[in-house]
């Protein structure tokens, strides 16, 4: 998402040096207890939904290539529903296998054979590490990688890499919906992840996923009102750093989002959305800094972001909109962020059950 330099190489499934396993089925989680449970994350809040049955987390361990390929599925997507309408898969944790940094994310949506299903049916897939906080918004956990139907490639930045350690509890929220006349049976979600094993002295600096929202520290989505509007908010930096690159998450409708350092009155980044005839999102931009040394930032800088749209379905669309600025930062002092890091928390027990629409206030829109 940050710089389209490299793509992973897809890993072949008769790999000889591939380590295959799959994770032991979660208990499910809905979409409304995980909202609880963070105090609203930064893609969920608080949406209730039937749970899909039998959607495991299948991972690949490619060490010839430094691969890991992760696999979430089997998704039935019927033609024509909404995400609110579609079961959706419980919570999954993928354990970290090594110790060491994750590079790149490549996501795509296949069928059982491997074709290709388009990715316009994945609502997003948000990865948290359960085992650190975020830097910016140290309510919730640390989120390492999103993504919506636009697929954007994470890409490898040279030099950078994400650290882990082994046995990490990494939690996959997966929403799916499918807008097209199509049905789709048995889809999986896809992700090559390439990464590189721990080594001394460090082989890359560690960068760590700046989010950057309007909703600030609270729940992203938002009502998004018919015609124009524009919606801001803003984050304060706690360390001094660099920015290495932006990207960006909206939904249709969209027009741009900007960042600015409100502190230094200085514009870092203006992303503009493309979008269809009809107004749906196609894409959003990638900016990057790194080959000048990155965006600056000192801690005490107040970020604002400011999402703009132009609804022209003349209603308004309950939690049609998200205004967030992905990027990488690295921070001047590594050590002063490892206090971040901590134990998993245990999953807090709660009932399997279908919930109904009904029952939640605001949430009747079919979109």
């Amino acid at each position: 998402m940050i710089a389209r330099l490299l793509l992973i190489a897809a890993v072949s499934a008769g790999c000889s040096a591939c380590a295959f396993s799959q994770d032991a089925t979660p208990k499910p989680r809905s979409h409304m207890r995980r909202a609880v449970e963070q105090h609203d994350g930064f893609m969920q809040g608080g949406m209730h939904h039937a749970i899909a049955p039998g959607v495991v987390l299948d991972q690949k361990v490619d060490a010839a290539t430094h691969t890991i390929t992760l696999r979430v599925g089997p998704m039935n997507l019927p033609a024509n529903t909404s995400h609110m309408k579609m079961p959706q898969p419980a919570d999954l944790i993928w354990a970290i296998p090594i110790t060491g940094w994750l590079l790149s994310y490549h996501p795509h949506l296949v069928d059982a054979s491997g074709n290709a299903v388009p990715g316009v049916v994945l609502h997003h897939v948000a990865f948290w590490n359960e085992n650190r906080s975020d830097f910016l918004c140290p309510n919730k956990e640390e989120h390492i990688f999103g993504a919506g139907g636009e697929l954007t490639d994470w890409t490898p930045i040279p030099g950078y890499g994400y650290r882990v350690q082994k046995d990490d509890r990494i939690r996959v929220e997966t929403m799916i919906h499918n807008p097209t006349a199509a049905s789709y049976d048995k889809a999986f979600l896809q992700i090559e992840i390439g990464y590189l094993d721990d080594a001394s002295p460090a082989p890359v600096k560690n960068f760590y996923p700046a989010w950057m929202d309007v909703a600030a520290c609270g729940n992203s989505g938002y009502d998004l009102p018919a015609g124009p509007s524009e919606k801001s908010g803003s984050v304060g930096v706690k360390y001094d750093g660099i920015l290495l690159g932006v990207g960006g998450h909206m939904h249709d409708y969209a027009k741009q989002i900007v960042l600015e350092d409100a502190t230094k009155k200085k514009s870092l980044a203006t992303l503009q959305a493309k979008t269809d005839e009809k107004g749906l999102l196609l894409s959003m931009p990638v900016i990057t800094f790194y080959s000048t040394g990155g965006q600056s930032l000192a801690a005490g800088d107040q970020l604002k972001i400011t999402a703009n749209y132009d609804n022209p379905t003349g209603k308004l669309l309950r939690a049609g909109a998200m205004g967030i600025v992905v990027g990488y930062f690295v921070p001047a002092n590594d050590t002063a962020l490892a206090p971040l890091r901590h134990a998993a928390k245990s999953p807090m027990p709660h009932p399997h059950d279908m919930h109904d629409m009904k029952d939640m206030p605001n949430m009747s829109h079919d979109h």
